[in-house]
């Protein structure tokens, strides 16, 4: 099969944000008012993708373990962030949950997939970098989507909840059909994605090792196993996400306690602890260089 792969000019490429033009069309003729995220969102994914493709340049020819470590250390950093800066319950046992369900699930995934799966070790960039963005972001959209489902569910049948109580209902009999629904909210998109894959559309990394020149059948069989190792993240860390943390939204007295906490204390708080983490990882990164230089 032709290994090579056509080339897209600078000219070229930029032709592809005037697709953009239709997209604010149709949102101007909606009477849509999201134009200036549209903008912000093409200028930020634009750009995140140009800075991860330097860092990723950067590590391929120099593929120190401390560097791969670092960079999948920062992918699950920045989930927990996005998924604990959208999730709008105040109670720090559940975050605390949250952070461990997304940390390991992942890990535990990416571990078994790489050594058992694939083969090689977890310091080859060309496979842990990838597939782990691949699995911690399928994973931190589930399980927005889930504590979001939960969330508005608790919201929105606080007068049903504080009705069972008085009648003596159990805090686990109240929950547990929130949880449930919550559940199904997060695991849909990636169950009706299986369904449609190969019929309605070309999934991406197939798509890209087909366009590099491997073989289809072999492009199609890492794609069906990163699709059930993505299900599989996404359903254990949703689960554990969950099933461990609603019990810790009622007391010993079986009282169910919500509160909420101000979005705008929220995002500077893990602004803060995320900036935290990035000064830890470069400090790091120069350490090994000081080390690499000095022998």
């Amino acid at each position: 099969m032709n290994s090579n792969v056509t080339e897209i000019g600078l000219v070229q490429f930029g032709s592809v944000y005037i697709l953009l033009l239709i997209i604010l069309w149709i949102m101007k003729f909606s009477r849509i008012d999201k134009t200036r995220l549209l903008v912000l969102a093409g200028f930020r994914m634009s750009l995140q993708l140009v800075l991860a493709g330097l860092v990723l340049t950067y590590i391929f020819k120099n593929p120190h373990p401390v560097f791969i470590l670092a960079y999948l250390a920062a992918m699950i950093v920045f989930s927990i962030y996005r998924v604990l800066s959208n999730f709008e319950i105040d109670n720090k046992r559940f975050r605390r949950i949250i952070v461990i369900s997304i940390g390991l699930s992942g890990s535990a995934v990416l571990l078994f997939f790489i050594y058992i799966v694939v083969g090689v070790s977890l310091f080859n960039p060309q496979y842990a970098i990838p597939i782990g963005g691949m699995l911690f972001g399928n994973s931190m959209t589930g399980v927005q989507l889930g504590l979001k489902s939960f969330a508005e569910q608790i919201r929105g049948n606080a007068a049903r909840i504080e009705a069972l109580q008085n009648a003596g209902a159990h805090p686990k009999e109240i929950l547990i059909p929130f949880v449930n629904r919550a559940m199904e909210t997060a695991m849909l998109p990636t169950l009706n994605s299986m369904l449609g894959m190969g019929i309605v559309n070309l999934p991406g990394m197939m798509t890209g090792q087909i366009l590099s020149g491997t073989l289809p059948m072999t492009a199609i069989i890492y794609q069906i196993a990163i699709i059930i190792a993505i299900a599989t993240v996404v359903s254990l860390t949703v689960f554990l996400c969950l099933y461990a943390g609603y019990s810790t939204l009622y007391n010993d007295r079986n009282q169910i306690m919500v509160h909420y906490k101000s979005k705008t204390r929220l995002y500077r708080i893990y602004q803060a602890l995320f900036f935290i983490f990035l000064k830890t990882v470069s400090n790091s990164l120069s350490c090994v260089k000081r080390l690499n230089s000095s022998s």
